[in-house]
């Protein structure tokens, strides 16, 4: 080999030796990086956990009613007492404490782990007996980092500490987690002993602190951890000042969130993984239920038991979020709706319910509104299951259903199901509510009468049932039919009315079908008219003149001004006498009236409203229902007679053929009109207005060429044109304002162009039904059913339920 051939190869020996050292000296630069980034996150984890710490201590307290700390929520001496910190102020606070190594009392229960891949810190002696916090607790003299996965089989725990009289110990609390269950189940199946599994559900499920710390989720959301991801530093250089700018700036966060349209506060996370406990109770179930069913009812009664007694002594040891918790978790069990759990766990859980405090109803009606509605269906058919089994199997004579403990307790609890279905489907601006008020256009109308209470947690909730323009799930599903047919409505009334506060059903409508609930209204009718005529009695007795009936003297070919002129009278110097039964005569006709006469002045009355020549309603072909004429030439006192005769009609319990849209009955109950009630009083018009919200290109305005400016025909067929905004000829539809139109004309169509001929008709109907429960009973499409009875008849069904005699059978000729 040449000379120049060794310089060669030593000169690339010497590069490869030197790439190697190059290559060497990098991977030991990345293994130190990482090592620095693993010591960084663990000092960090660490750091976390204290802050935790003094997050539960300003929040929840050690526990220890002599606690003198004055950062500890349990201490009498607390700094922050006055002042109720929010989870931001108090995660902020926390920190700088930490920043501080300001005091902690006995070591708080760290906040749980929410995976299992998450770090456990393990708590020293020597540490929990220091009043406050030294040097020990530093990252960097912590006790070496335990996966919780290390251990096997056991199960979950969290170390609290408790007081007790004979000193301070630690107590372990087990819990249950997804992976955890998993790992239980395979061991289970593996040895084919399931003692661990029936141990495990025994503990966990019988225990209100177990199972509400069960299933919870990654709180990546919590106020700890979004002012943390704002800190780059050490936690422990920060100043006060920078505390209090990440607060603010958390703060500014939640605020532009709450102002955003698509940010709303019933959709937060859950602490309690639905979807997690849902996967659990799968592979639960795929075991045979008859290891493990008794254990698992059992637990649960256990669990009702404390329940109970923890929520009628309205203890401060659980939280709100912590009850919720036991809920959500429960109520998710897919075999509670039969078996023993429907005889025994159900019922007892539905009494423990029965002393959920208002806020914790709320709270539960909002989680399963969102994330848990998946579940709503099968909560509802478990309560519906345990109301008719029991009504069924309660069959007893001189006991009122009211009285029996679990009916109730069931039908109060599925009020939370009832409104989170409402919350859950599609609401409305409550801005559309409107309360009409009427006018004292007559003397002694706004009558003296005491205002049914409002529902608390409908009020805590901030809703309506008129603000539901569909449910998640139809309303009839919370019929009961089984007991709506053995509930006794004069009973029920009278707990109604009784200041006893006996449970009655009328304050519980949503499970009462529509004929029972008419029933209600009918003895409220009968009730008042015979006050009234107890009170006519009185007068007469007394030498004053009375009439204990509501008498129509009228013409047949002049009833509506026979009717009107009476009417008003009767409005104008005594509208009290329109709460008292109704009796028609006609003039020159014999006939006592027993019902069919009134129902016969009834039917001539509307016959004749609704005649074209009065041009009083206008028809809607497309939807064959009749609306308020804008331009009608009658006086306010024709409306106000139909709106009394509807109202008579609701009194007296007479059905009457009219034909009125949907939004009639809402703007009756107080909604005024939108344009999603366009699609049923005017389809055509609905459809067109619905293809330029729908419409996404830039040329609307060619393509529509529609203004502010619109038209409409009075009877005459002349054409009028109206501005929906000043200038509205000269105000194009656009991309950016084709909403704006939209809901404008709608309002304009069903609000401001009928608004005389409306109030009117409202007052007229309200002369008649303003003392009456009309609206805590019904909602606006019962009402319609109310007045115009059902409009579809299934002709099978009558066939099918058809008697024949005489010699008649289904395949006789004539029928």
């Amino acid at each position: 080999m040449s000379t120049s051939d060794k310089d060669t190869v030593q000169d690339e020996a010497s590069r490869s030796d030197q790439e190697a050292s190059s290559s060497t000296a990098h991977l030991e630069n990345n293994e130190a990086e990482s090592v620095d980034n693993k010591e960084d996150e663990m000092k960090r984890a660490a750091a976390k956990k204290l802050i935790e710490r003094y997050f539960y201590q300003l929040t929840d307290g050690c526990g220890n009613t002599n606690c003198n700390n004055v950062y500890c929520a349990s201490s009498k001496t607390f700094l922050f007492k006055v002042k109720n910190l929010s989870p931001n102020e108090a995660a902020a606070q926390a920190i700088q404490l930490f920043s501080q190594d300001a005091r902690l009392c006995e070591r708080h229960p760290n906040k749980m782990p929410r995976t299992q891949n998450q770090l456990v810190l393990p708590t020293s002696n020597s540490q929990q007996q220091q009043g406050k916090s030294d040097k020990s607790k530093s990252p960097s003299s912590e006790s070496p980092l335990i996966p919780s996965n290390d251990i096997k089989l056991s199960l979950c725990t969290e170390s609290s500490s408790k007081n007790v009289k004979d000193g301070k110990a630690n107590v372990t609390v087990p819990y249950l987690t997804e992976e955890r269950l998993y790992e239980i189940i395979d061991n289970c199946e593996e040895k084919q002993c399931y003692s661990p599994l029936i141990r495990m559900l025994g503990e966990v499920y019988s225990d209100m602190t177990s199972l509400s710390r069960s299933f919870l989720q990654n709180d990546v959301n919590s106020p700890i951890d979004a002012i943390l991801d704002k800190t780059g530093g050490d936690l422990t250089r920060l100043k006060k000042e920078d505390v209090r700018s990440l607060e603010g700036e958390k703060d500014k966060d939640e605020d532009s969130c709450l102002s955003s349209p698509g940010c709303n506060s019933r959709q937060r996370k859950l602490p309690v993984d639905l979807s997690s406990v849902r996967r659990a109770y799968n592979a639960l179930f795929k075991v045979k239920s008859s290891v493990f069913e008794s254990a698992l009812v059992n637990a649960l009664v256990t669990l009702a038991g404390y329940l109970q007694v923890e929520l009628q002594r309205k203890h401060d040891t659980y939280t709100t979020e912590d009850i919720v918790n036991i809920l959500l978790i429960v109520f998710e069990i897919p075999a509670l709706g039969s078996g023993e759990f429907l005889e025994t766990a159900l019922p007892a859980l539905c009494r423990a319910t029965t002393y959920l405090p208002t806020e914790v109803q709320a709270q539960l009606a909002l989680a399963w509104s969102s994330p848990g509605r998946n579940s709503m269906r099968s909560i509802l058919e478990n309560l519906q299951q345990l109301i008719t089994l029991r009504v069924i199997l309660s069959n007893i004579p001189n006991i009122d259903i009211q009285d029996d403990n679990v009916i109730t307790s069931a039908t109060k609890l599925m009020k939370v199901v009832y409104y989170a279905n409402i919350l859950a489907g599609v609401m409305e601006s409550p801005e559309l509510r409107e309360d009409y008020s009427m006018d004292d256009s007559y003397n002694g109308l706004k009558l003296s009468r005491t205002p049914l209470p409002p529902d608390p947690l409908a009020t805590l909730l901030g809703i309506n049932v008129l603000d539901c323009r569909k449910p998640y799930l139809p309303f009839s599903e919370f019929y009961n039919e089984p007991l709506s047919d053995v509930v006794e409505m004069d009973r029920d009334f009278a707990n109604f009315k009784s200041d006893m506060g006996k449970f009655s059903f009328m304050n519980y409508s949503f499970i009462l079908t529509p004929p029972t609930k008419t029933l209600g209204l009918y003895f409220d009718n009968r009730i008042r008219m015979y006050s009234e005529r107890r009170i006519s009695l009185i007068q007469s007795v007394a030498g004053q003149p009375s009439n204990p009936y509501l008498r129509l003297k009228v013409r047949r070919d002049h009833i509506i001004d026979d009717a009107l002129v009476e009417l008003e009278m009767i409005a104008m110097e005594n509208p009290i006498d329109l709460k008292k039964q109704l009796v028609v005569e006609f003039e020159n006709e014999q006939g006592i009236d027993e019902g069919g006469v009134s129902k016969e002045f009834f039917q001539l009355v509307v016959e004749e409203i609704f005649n074209p020549d009065y041009a009083m309603f206008t028809y809607q072909e497309d939807s064959r229902t009749v609306w308020f004429n804008p331009t009608s030439f009658e006086n306010e006192a024709q409306f106000t007679l139909i709106g009394i005769v509807l109202g008579l009609a609701i009194y007296n319990n007479i059905i009457l053929a009219v034909n009125f849209p949907m939004v009639l009955y809402r703007k009756l109950m107080g909604k005024r009109g939108s344009f999603e009630d366009l699609a049923e009083w005017n389809p055509t018009l609905y459809n067109s207005l619905k293809q330029i919200l729908e419409y996404g290109e830039p040329d609307i305005e060619d393509v529509f060429m529609q203004t502010f400016r619109v038209s409409y025909q009075d009877v005459f067929g002349t054409v009028i044109n109206h501005d929906l905004k000043e200038n509205g000829d000269q105000i194009n539809v656009t991309q950016e304002n084709k909403s704006e139109f939209v809901n404008t004309y709608a309002d304009f169509l069903l609000n401001k162009a009928v608004d005389k001929q409306f109030r009117a008709f409202y007052k007229g109907f309200k002369m008649v039904t303003d003392e009456s429960p009309l609206e805590l009973l019904f909602r606006p499409e019962e009402v319609e059913l109310l007045i115009c009875g059902s409009k579809n008849f299934d002709f099978y069904e009558l066939e099918d339920a058809t008697e024949y005699d005489g010699g008649y059978t289904p395949e006789t000729p004539i029928i």
